[in-house]
């Protein structure tokens, strides 16, 4: 079957459209309003809809018509330059022979399938062969597996501070540590809502699918609980890892403050004697030709005794 061109007014416009049977796929990267203008034009959409589809601030949900249904989704993208998970949304309207997905651009996995299915005839007819509620479901699976990878380069970053807290390197540890909190919690932030909306989507698309998608929708749901449950992990081991930097740095300087103290300590006497031997008054020794090696001397004693009381103490 072959892909049918997009028509004059499409071409202008920053839209993707691909066909197979009697079900329409339009993908929608960048938005702009002249694209909901569009679908204003050609689909039943309620105004409110499109407007969201533009917004940056929406949460994920799902708004249930007569005719389709709207949704609201949000991915985590990683930005290696930056080292920061950031949140990117994509709104879909789906109905019984059209699903449209309007992004912008980030999401890998998304841009992947649909040139997938325009360059390749047997993925066109896998995914479009069973109607518009499958192929949504192939859509947020792929997404939601693209979490995972995100999910161990955390993991891994996590592993990496752990060796840096208990190496030679524990200066620079505190950045790594806020930089994998901040992203846990931003991580965190996009999933959770997340799991209420695809915990309730399988009875919701069930009218746009020729087949039971009860398993299928149930283990995107596991893989879910699975990421929910390993931000958890993440935070508590990062918690932790944080207390752990702290209480190491905290006995570093304790370290080296008492290692300051007792040099004080050591030096103090010995700047009395030096003193005391410095005034302009007669003293003992002070016209021997061996003062200065008497004076050396009291100071070693001193010193000596010093360390001996403090080796005694278990100080050093």
């Amino acid at each position: 079957m072959t892909i049918p061109q997009l028509r004059k007014e499409e071409q202008q416009l920053n839209l993707d459209s691909l066909t197979w049977g009697d079900l329409t796929w339009v993908n929608i990267e960048r938005p702009t309003e002249r694209e909901t203008e569009y679908l204003a034009q050609n689909y039943p959409f309620h105004h409110l809809d499109l407007d969201d589809c533009l917004s940056r601030i929406q949460r994920p949900k799902i708004d249930e018509y007569k005719d389709y249904l709207f949704l609201v989704f949000h991915f985590p993208v990683f930005s290696k330059e930056a080292r920061v998970t950031t949140t990117s949304q994509l709104s879909v309207f789906i109905g019984e022979k059209y699903l449209i997905t309007l992004h912008t651009g980030e999401l890998k996995p998304l841009v992947k399938l649909f040139r997938e299915c325009q360059i390749d005839k047997e993925s066109r007819q896998e995914n479009f062969s069973r109607g518009s509620g499958y192929l949504l479901y192939r859509i947020i699976d792929r997404l939601v597996d693209y979490c995972l990878p995100i999910l161990n380069k955390i993991g891994d970053n996590i592993e990496d501070v752990e060796d840096d807290i208990f190496s030679d390197r524990a200066r620079g540890t505190v950045r790594g540590i806020s930089i994998l909190r901040r992203d846990i919690i931003s991580f965190r932030r996009i999933i959770y809502p997340m799991r209420a909306v695809i915990g309730s989507l399988e009875p919701k698309v069930r009218q746009f699918t020729k087949m039971d998608m009860t398993v299928y929708f149930g283990d995107m749901v596991d893989h879910v609980d699975k990421i929910w449950d390993a931000l958890d992990e993440y935070k508590e081991v990062i918690e932790g890892l944080s207390d752990t930097h702290d209480s190491l740095y905290t006995y570093r300087t304790n370290e080296v403050m008492r290692m300051l103290t007792i040099i004080a300590t050591i030096l103090l006497p010995i700047t009395v004697v030096a003193s005391i031997y410095g005034m302009n008054m007669p003293l003992p020794f002070q016209h021997s030709s061996y003062s200065l090696l008497y004076v050396f001397l009291i100071m070693l004693v001193v010193v000596g005794s010093m360390l001996y009381f403090f080796h005694r103490k278990h100080w050093i």
